[in-house]
Parts: structure tokens; sequence; C-alpha cells
């Protein structure tokens, strides 16, 4: 059985916190939990939140924590707010403010 945690418009572009999602997929969530508390990237702490209630989620349900599974961690990108900067001559250039959408699966199964 999969447990899922999301959080929705993350403040922080997909791209920075893509290679910690590649980093813990597929591990034993105690283990990736490890992994992430050594980082520190703002990304990474958000990955670890997402996570923990992933694994919070499936202790809800008397799962054994030990034998959980990253089975899923995914950033996809959020809708952009845009902004508008002046600049010379009366041009504009647009400032796009990025946000993402963290989705972290746990389940139980074997760790590679």
């Amino acid at each position: 059985m999969e447990f899922t945690a999301k959080h929705r418009f993350a403040d922080m572009s997909a791209r920075k916190i893509r290679p910690f999602a590649t980093l813990i997929r597929g591990k034993n969530a105690a283990e990736a939990l490890e992994l992430l508390s050594f980082y520190h990237n703002k990304g990474a702490r958000l990955l670890k939140k997402v996570l923990e209630s992933a694994i919070g989620n499936a202790n809800q349900q008397d799962q054994d924590v030990d034998l959980l599974v990253v089975t899923e961690s995914r950033v996809d990108g959020a809708p952009m707010l845009k902004r508008i900067m002046p600049r010379a001559r009366g041009t504009a250039y647009v400032i796009r403010r990025r946000m993402s959408h963290i989705i972290v699966s746990v389940g139980t199964g074997d760790a590679e």
C-alpha cells in the first residue's frame, strides 16, 4: 500500500529541488531522511518535510516504518507569479517567480 504526501505551491523552483528528489527515490525511508538532513539547502528541507509527512501518513495506518521505501518522489512545476521590471528606454523585463509541487509516496517493498 502506498501513502502519499504533497506540498503544493512550494515557494522554490522545481529545478532546484529535483536533484534531491532523484537522490532519495528508491531508498529506504529512514535512510532518505538521514540523507536529506545533512544537506543545508532549502530544497532538501522542503523535501524532508514532505517525506516526514508521508511517513506519518503510513504510521497512522499502523504500517511498520522500518519497511517503508520511497516509491515515488516527484517535483513538478507550478504556476508562476509574473511581474514587470521597468528597464532603460521604456522597455520592460518579465520577472518570473517560480513555484513547484512536491509529491512523495512511500510504500512497503524492497529497497534498491
